[in-house]
């Protein structure tokens, strides 16, 4: 087989290269084989990846009896939870590019023939996809499962989702910190990602629906029997695939990024996914318009599937139904089922013969868990590139609500007001500046919701922000992402207290009502754009070169 990883023997290129691998403990033999990454974002921060060394050793030793050699290279590894505590939580976002760019470093540094990704928590599978997608080589993703789900003495399920729900509570008295701590106490029991269906599952079953995985392989329990399964076989799959040569570049083409929205829409997935999927499509060289396909495909694509906290299955049954190989079945109609998989199967083949195990928890189009598509793009004289709401699976909203804006450029000094009383029903809460570029790197705003529901303000104040919401919160009428962000010239920038924010759901608008001349005066006498003040480190490299958010966030500038 003709390897880019081969040299003309007896070159200086190859001379060098042979005695390092055979320091290794690699033969002559080996070095003429596939030579295979396995990108491995281990961390003992976050149980998100605490088990993944394990599964890296044995997809090693899959590959090396498969016929190949393994070379296990480690990446940052993002957690929310745990790294949005710096930077103003810029560190979580801009560490998706940051992983994108340390896999496209090790592999084409290398000239690596492929790559095997050890997807687990919400960022690593974005920025492994965008690294296959911007470097080509044959690649496929391993979702490396969900944590198991905590219990309360009430029976009642428990995960970090409602331990961050719960602590914003603890300021206006309705949770006390002991019986915070109980259910933090028992919010996880094992490794993996969160339960819910959060990014981290969402992006695993994107994986998925674009080809990039073996068919069957999200969602799955971490350590589980079926993991382990997929591991093993996946390191065949990638030699065959290195063999033929089939490339992300020939798998994630426009229908396979269709197919993946469509997905996201009918599990009620994470709004995060909108962005991650427009960044993949970004470095893959993909025309394509998420935003739009989001749009377009919430006329046809109902939740078919309610996973918590969308709606009341855990994410154990979503798995035993089926999980994403049964939610693209009964999406057959609106699918490109033409599109490749890294088997070298079509989408079509990959689902022959697969029969759904339970279609009432994953229905088909014309029976759908609920009645109006659970991501909402909005656009407006507020948002004219675009905002994001996240609605439940189960229940119909149809929310308009108008009122006086009150502006925040800290989500510190927005909890403060809510916590003092001073945000007040009726009102607009604003949260800008926790862009891409504001903050820069994307603030978390979740805190901010979290903090009016412990108020008891959740639906007697909107939220409006540019920031980042977590990919399982429906609280509330929340509209983020806000596009242009407030870190750039745009209408966000300009809002003032007292100007009327008007949102309408079953519309799919939110409006500044500030006359247009208006706008311009305040343009003209308004400082530049702020940057978040980072100028050193990797925060402040990021800030300078951040594409805008409708475009992914990439570093594509």
């Amino acid at each position: 087989m003709e390897l880019r990883s081969n040299f003309p023997v007896g070159s200086p290129r190859w001379a060098t290269r042979r005695t390092q691998w055979k320091a290794l403990g690699l033969t002559d033999e080996d070095l003429t084989k596939p030579k295979i990454a396995v990108v491995n974002s281990s961390s003992k921060l976050a149980p998100c990846f605490s088990h993944l060394d394990d599964i890296a050793d044995r997809v090693c030793e899959a590959v090396r009896q498969a016929g190949g050699v393994a070379f296990e290279i480690r990446t940052v590894a993002p957690t929310d939870f745990i790294m949005a505590a710096g930077g103003k939580g810029g560190y979580v976002l801009s560490s998706r590019d940051l992983l994108a760019n340390d896999v496209e470093a090790a592999v084409e540094g290398a000239m690596l023939d492929g790559m095997i990704c050890l997807a687990s928590c919400d960022k690593t599978t974005p920025g492994q996809l965008m690294a296959a997608g911007r470097i080509n080589v044959p690649t496929i993703v391993i979702p490396c499962g969900y944590q198991p789900c905590g219990v309360l003495d009430s029976g009642e399920p428990a995960d970090i989702e409602e331990v961050f729900i719960q602590a914003g509570h603890v300021a206006t008295g309705g949770i006390t910190v002991e019986d915070l701590c109980s259910i933090s106490d028992r919010a996880i029991k094992g490794p993996g990602v969160c339960t819910g269906m959060g990014t981290a599952n969402t992006m695993h079953i994107v994986a998925e629906a674009l080809g990039m995985t073996l068919p069957g392989a999200a969602p799955v329990a971490a350590n589980s029997p079926k993991m382990w399964d997929n591991a093993a076989r996946s390191a065949a799959a990638i030699l065959d695939a290195v063999r033929h040569g089939r490339t992300p570049r020939s798998i994630m083409t426009a229908g396979a990024f269709r197919n993946a929205a469509a997905a996201v829409l009918a599990v009620s997935g994470s709004i995060n996914s909108v962005k991650h999927l427009q960044a993949i499509a970004v470095e893959t060289g993909v025309d394509v318009d998420i935003n739009g396909l989001f749009t377009e495909l919430a006329e046809h694509v109902r939740p078919l599937a309610a996973v918590r906290p969308s709606g009341p299955d855990s994410i154990e049954d979503f798995e035993g139904a089926g999980g994403a190989r049964a939610v693209l079945t009964q999406l057959k109609p609106v699918l490109d089922l033409h599109a490749t998989t890294i088997t070298g199967e079509s989408l079509n083949q990959a689902l022959e013969g697969f029969e759904v195990p339970d279609p009432e928890l994953i229905r088909p189009l014309d029976n759908p868990r609920g009645v109006q598509a659970t991501i909402q793009i909005l656009r407006g004289s507020l948002a004219p590139e675009g905002s994001i709401v996240k609605l439940s699976a189960t229940e119909k909203r149809e929310d308009r609500f108008a009122g006086p804006a009150r502006v925040f450029e800290e989500a510190a000094a927005a909890i403060s007001a809510i916590e003092t009383g001073a945000v007040l029903p009726g009102e607009v809460l604003v949260l800008r500046g926790v862009g891409p570029v504001g903050t820069p790197g994307m603030g978390m705003a979740s805190n901010v919701v979290f903090a009016l529901n412990g108020a008891g303000l959740t639906g007697k104040v909107a939220v409006v922000t540019d920031g980042q919401l977590s990919g399982l919160v429906n609280q509330g009428i929340v509209v983020g992402e806000v596009k242009p962000e407030g870190g750039v010239d745009g209408p966000l920038r300009l809002v003032r207290d007292g100007d009327r924010v008007a949102i309408d759901i079953p519309a799919r608008t939110v409006d500044l009502d500030v006359p247009a001349g208006e706008l311009d005066h305040r343009r003209t006498e308004s400082a530049a754009p702020r940057s978040g003040g980072q100028t050193r480190g990797w925060l402040g490299l990021y800030a300078r070169n951040v594409s805008p958010l409708e475009h992914g966030a990439t570093l594509s500038r």
